[in-house]
């Protein structure tokens, strides 16, 4: 688990259950945040969670800061779990949106894939500016546009599309 901005200082860290692939769409038992994280390049902290559930079903979450060893944690009590009907509706919802979920899953994991992907030549151009062609500044800038384009209509557009523009750019 990371950052996903560069200089941010915490995170967030929910626990969900349920069988869908969208967090959004399962149900939250708790959350917190974890703070006092070192300002970095996003990806940079390293962060471990760890889930571990006892023998009466409490659930111990922690989240670790590998690099300052600062650790949050929460407990989360069995309120006495879910009924038959409730996990077979659960199971019967991640069938039934199986294929949307699968979609939407592509789309965010397109979307973090292109938002990296010009960020990380965004920093290049900056390092690399004194060496690089102004043609292929131009180029790259433009190459950066269409990407951004394409992450403004994320919502509709497909995750094959921006993968595409995304892969474009990284070449």
């Amino acid at each position: 688990f990371s950052t996903a901005a560069d200089g941010q200082t915490q995170v967030e860290i929910k626990v969900c259950q349920g069988e869908r692939e969208m967090a959004t769409d399962n149900k939250v038992l708790g959350q917190f945040t974890l703070v006092g994280i070192p300002p970095a390049p996003r990806g940079v902290p390293q962060i471990e969670v760890t889930f571990d559930i006892d023998a009466n079903g409490i659930v111990h979450v922690s989240a670790k800061d590998k690099g300052t060893g600062r650790e949050q944690q929460i407990v989360i009590q069995s309120s006495g779990g879910l009924s038959k009907d409730d996990i077979e509706n659960m199971v019967k919802n991640a069938e039934k949106y199986a294929e949307e979920d699968r979609r939407r899953k592509d789309r965010v994991e397109a979307v973090n894939m292109a938002e990296g992907i010009v960020h990380d030549t965004e920093s290049k151009m900056e390092e690399f500016k004194d060496q690089l062609p102004a043609d292929e500044c131009n180029k790259l800038k433009e190459e950066i546009s269409k990407v951004r384009e394409l992450l403004s209509r994320k919502d509709t557009e497909t995750g094959e599309n921006i993968k595409q523009a995304a892969t474009s750019l990284q070449q």
